[in-house]
């Protein structure tokens, strides 16, 4: 990618208000390295501590989602004597920027197209709750402790309790087999 290109890019989110964007492959170890640099940022910024734990905790969802989740998808099998499992990377997208007072995150990643019928009916359940309401679902999820196996679960459930509007979600189909998952959430 050429000079010009890619300070085009950085120039087009910085206009969109995004301090940080990542896109590529996402592991726990990526979740917890932009984890402590998202924190020491927000603590430079001085951003309130209530604030800051809503976007932590929405940031963590939205990146476990993707980890969990995410059709694309690459497995390497070195194995060390530590960990004998193959180690996965999933990919997707996040960004965190902030429009006025509020802060928002963004995510996306490829789903199985199967998938899409009852995440989009989570959701939407999901967004016509009141603060109230979710909270009694998260409660109620967290006893009965199964999650879907599309996810839309008590991650989504967290996301939505956190934010100061409800959740908004897109799906684009992209062939038969898949399409790409994005989800906003402003705080």
């Amino acid at each position: 990618m050429r000079a010009q290109k890619l300070h085009e890019l950085q120039s087009q989110l910085h206009s969109q208000g995004i301090t940080f964007a990542y896109c590529g492959c996402i592991t726990e170890h990526t979740l917890t390295g932009i984890g402590t640099a998202l924190k020491h940022k927000l603590e430079s910024e001085d951003v309130d501590t209530r604030t800051t734990r809503s976007i932590f905790a929405v940031f963590v969802e939205q990146m476990q989602n993707i980890i969990r989740y995410s059709a694309r998808q690459t497995s390497s099998g070195s194995q060390s004597s530590a960990d004998r499992s193959r180690t996965h990377c999933r990919y997707g997208i996040l960004t965190i920027g902030q429009v006025g007072e509020d802060f928002v995150i963004h995510s996306g990643n490829l789903i199985e197209a199967s998938d899409v019928p009852l995440m989009r009916a989570r959701l939407t359940d999901l967004q016509g709750k009141s603060p109230q309401e979710l909270k009694i679902a998260y409660k109620t999820q967290l006893r009965h402790g199964h999650e879907l196996d599309c996810g839309a679960g008590v991650g989504f459930m967290e996301i939505a309790r956190r934010t100061s509007r409800p959740i908004e979600f897109e799906f684009e189909e992209v062939d038969d087999e898949y399409s790409f998952f994005a989800i906003k959430a402003t705080i």
